[in-house]
């Protein structure tokens, strides 16, 4: 078996490891599978392995502790779309096929478990075809048929170095926003299926929201002559 994780935060933000076969460890020494930058992280900080067809992770020990979905572990086996934090790194698990896929389990179920809905509004298992999809998946047809549109944009080309500069400035600030919710965040259940938020964090997202809506519309609305 071989998994991916992703750096979400921390000093080597933006990367990723791909196609890794278990077993692997994870620390900032020479030697690991993934050498971290990182001096909260311990030498040889977790181990990840397989075992009887599940993905295992361990804490070596380590000094600062690992945690999942924002708890403190010492052993958890681990699904696609998890978030492990060690130190000041976070690192999502699974590739956007696995993560996909795995939402795409989840939303079957939920919509076989679902008396309110009559078998024809069931999405069958064949439009879990992207994770753009699942990530915007809404019950209702009509609805989801203006969500799958929603596809990942590029960059802009050709931006002056200011622009750049603001443009890195924005993310930045967003990217950290969204980190902070992150690690409010914790399981509802044991599956992990649910997770829950602070009414507080529920309206720092709302306020995040808000605040993108302001950006955009600035944005595109033309500039006023004087």
């Amino acid at each position: 078996m071989a998994i991916t994780l992703r750096v979400l935060d921390g000093a080597d933000r933006g990367k990723i490891y791909d196609d890794l076969p278990l077993p692997i460890t994870i620390g900032r020494e020479e030697g690991n599978s993934i050498q971290l930058n990182d001096e909260r992280i311990s030498r040889f900080h977790i181990k990840i392995q397989e075992d009887n067809s599940k993905v295992i992770l361990t804490d070596l020990e380590s000094t600062n502790g690992t945690k999942v979905n924002g708890d403190e572990i010492r052993l958890r086996i681990l699904r696609y779309g998890d978030l492990l934090s060690l130190g000041r790194s976070l690192l999502l698990f699974g590739s956007e096929e696995q993560i996909a896929e795995r939402l795409a389990e989840i939303r079957i179920r939920d919509d076989r478990s679902d008396v309110t809905l009559a078998p024809e509004e069931l999405v069958s298992p064949d439009s879990a075809v992207s994770i753009d999809y699942e990530l915007n998946w809404h019950s209702n047809p009509a609805i989801q048929g203006t969500l799958h549109s929603l596809q990942q944009p590029d960059l802009p080309e050709e931006m002056t170095p200011c622009q750049a500069a603001q443009l890195s400035e924005l993310l930045e600030y967003m990217h950290l926003r969204i980190g902070d919710l992150l690690a409010t965040a914790h399981p509802a259940d044991e599956e992990n299926e649910r997770m829950t938020l602070e009414q507080r964090q529920w309206q720092n997202l709302l306020d995040l929201q808000a605040r993108l809506s302001d950006y955009m519309r600035r944005i595109t609305e033309p500039p006023e002559l004087g």
